[in-house]
């Protein structure tokens, strides 16, 4: 028999790394990633230095940066919160408000004044109240005398002419938004009954009459921070505790920050 020869058989493997292969998109891929890290550098280059500090800030604790910058720092979203590159209020600025906060407290004593005096019978009284105004804010002091009061003796009932007077008074308050203060004062001379009424209670119940009559009167109750007893612990006359100067109501209208 006949041996027969063994044809082997060789496929040549074609490659397709040529023209059509897919090497050039992963080179693509990388230029496009630079490019937007170069126009992303050039960005932040002309941003400013509150910006910069809150990219810097996001790399340096992403979950802090989440936290404060919900909305992103691109045009649009929300304030950033303050940054610690941020400058407080110089003092040029503050002060600059505070004598913009006088000037507004000294027009409303001017239209206080002006109103009380556009009525007659506030003339014998005009004498008794007195504009104060302190680094504190504005104090008004209705004081009374030994010829004229605002109140009947050893009671918290109120005058209808000292109504008339906080009712003016509340009214000009009422368009500021600063917050209130009111206070009550005794003299020294002791006042007691059987029950315990004292001059604590005294001035306690004539301050909240004041603060009533002046809220019926234009002032906003949420205005109203506080309604204090001082009694006699501070005497307007202090050389003589018994001067009936020394019984008042003090209307403080604290400036902002205060």
């Amino acid at each position: 028999m006949a041996i027969q020869p063994i044809v082997v058989v060789r496929k040549k493997k074609r490659s397709h790394a040529g023209p059509h292969g897919g090497a050039w998109k992963v080179a693509y891929a990388d230029f496009v990633t630079a490019m937007m890290a170069f126009f992303l550098v050039m960005w932040l280059v002309g941003q400013s230095k509150e910006v910069k500090a809150s990219v810097a800030g996001y790399f340096r604790d992403p979950g802090a940066f989440d936290a404060q910058h919900a909305s992103g720092i691109l045009p649009g979203g929300t304030q950033l919160a303050p940054s610690a590159t941020e400058r407080p209020a110089t003092a040029a600025q503050t002060k600059a408000a505070a004598e913009a906060e006088r000037r507004a407290l000294e027009a409303s004593v001017r239209h206080i004044r002006e109103r009380l005096d556009s009525v007659p019978e506030f003339k014998t009284l005009r004498d008794q109240i007195e504009f104060t105004i302190t680094a504190e804010g504005l104090r008004i002091d209705l004081i009374e005398s030994s010829g004229s009061s605002f109140f009947d003796t050893g009671s918290a009932h109120m005058r209808p002419e000292a109504e008339r007077i906080f009712a003016v008074i509340a009214r000009e308050l009422g368009t500021l938004d600063n917050l209130i203060v009111v206070e009550g004062h005794t003299d020294s001379r002791q006042y007691t009954n059987l029950e315990g009424y004292t001059n604590w209670e005294l001035s306690a119940d004539r301050a909240n009459a004041a603060r009533r009559v002046m809220e019926r009167g234009g002032l906003r109750s949420s205005q109203v921070l506080e309604v204090r007893s001082q009694a006699d612990r501070q005497l307007k006359i202090a050389s003589d505790p018994l001067d009936p100067r020394n019984r008042r109501v003090s209307v403080l209208v604290k400036s902002h920050g205060r």
